[in-house]
């Protein structure tokens, strides 16, 4: 971010490797394959593009890693404040959005680079009005229930609401949903406790794409590369069972063992509907459990 009085900073990096047709769905800060070194230099060279350019607000400069060495490579700059912002915000505790209108105003920068301080990991999925098992094409239409989490370290950027449409002439996107935890672990139990209490129906969204990820191994190890999305999929069809199922099969154990007992007691057998919202209340509380 620069001002019009020739001061520069950057603000860490974001990991955005994880895309579908080239556009990032799963963004962190900071980057969980980066290291000190790598960010600082990462970091020198983004103010130097800017300086070089005279650039004023904020900006992206992008930057391609090489897994061989650790080398990166100049890709391109976005020089706008982008969707990711929210993660950038989370670990700095600098409202990005506030200083953007600042420095169009002619204002300095309020903080220098010494200032900016990296504080835990931030995670956002951007929840998308599409199926994720066709391709992650769109799907519009009318959002007939809306149940958005809440709780510590959980922020929501959405513009829906129960009854809105989704339009087939506008990007998809319903929400930027993100996390804040003291660290990656934390992160990573808030979000999977989050998308589990987010609900949206009435058209196909990826929240359960993202519900899969959040639980596959090599997500959990921030092995992450921009292939990540062919290879987890080639993973899910390779698996046994998949989390889907796995959800059904628990539904059905628990109307199973809710029928049997009614019958050993003598009892009236409770309606499917309400022995499914016990099978999801506990899955629920499970997740709760290890927060």
């Amino acid at each position: 971010m620069g001002d019009k009085h020739g001061n520069v900073v950057h603000l860490f990096e974001r990991e955005c490797s994880i895309q579908r047709r080239h556009q990032k769905v799963i963004e962190e800060c900071p980057s969980p394959i980066n290291s000190s070194e790598l960010r600082a230099k990462m970091g020198e060279c983004a103010v130097m593009v800017a300086k070089a350019s005279g650039y004023v607000g904020a900006g992206t400069v992008e930057f391609l890693v090489s897994d061989l060495d650790r080398s990166f490579y100049f890709l391109e700059m976005n020089t706008r404040l982008q969707v990711e912002h929210p993660v950038t915000e989370l670990v700095t505790g600098i409202d990005l959005v506030r200083e953007q209108i600042l420095v169009a105003w002619g204002e300095k920068l309020s903080f220098a680079q010494s200032d900016i301080q990296l504080n835990g990991h931030a995670i956002e999925c951007r929840v998308y009005a599409e199926d994720p098992d066709n391709d992650f094409l769109p799907s519009p239409g009318k959002i007939t229930r809306l149940r958005v989490p809440q709780g510590p370290g959980v922020r929501d950027d959405g513009g829906v609401y129960e009854g809105s449409e989704v339009s087939i002439y506008y990007d998809p996107m319903i929400s930027k949903f993100a996390v804040h935890g003291k660290d990656r672990d934390e992160a990573v139990e808030r979000m999977r406790r989050g998308l589990a209490e987010y609900e949206i129906g009435g058209i196909k969204t990826t929240l359960p794409f993202f519900r899969e990820v959040l639980e596959d191994e090599e997500f959990e190890a921030g092995r992450i590369d921009t292939g990540f999305i062919p290879k987890w999929q080639e993973r899910r069809t390779k698996s046994p069972i998949n989390p889907c199922e796995a959800d059904l099969a628990l539904v059905a154990a628990a109307m199973a063992f809710t029928k049997s007992q009614a019958a050993i007691q003598g009892l009236a057998v409770q309606p499917a509907s309400q022995a499914s919202r016990w099978a999801v209340a506990g899955r629920t509380a499970r997740l709760n459990q290890r927060l």
